[in-house]
């Protein structure tokens, strides 16, 4: 097929303009909404703290098991101090 690449772009622009007024014309969120749009994130951010938190602990056991087998000795860092 030997179609200008203008025209391969046509549908994608009409699928943006669609979705697009889709969009538009949806109402307002009502209090309800908005409370469980809220909590929703409030979870989500929770969970992603906490999935993080995993995350760095996994990488702190694969760097001890690395030092470890590679018998790179670390000094003991003294505690920070809070403030």
């Amino acid at each position: 097929m030997k179609a200008p690449k203008f025209w391969m772009v046509i549908p994608a622009l009409m699928v943006a303009g669609a979705v697009g007024l889709a969009f538009a014309k949806l109402p307002p969120l009502d209090d309800a909404a908005k409370a469980k749009a809220a909590d929703a994130k409030a979870t989500k951010a929770e969970a992603t703290k906490k999935a993080r938190a995993n995350e760095e602990k996994a990488m702190d056991r694969v760097v001890e098991r690395y030092k470890k087998e590679k018998g790179i000795k670390t000094a003991a860092t003294p505690a920070k101090k809070k403030q």
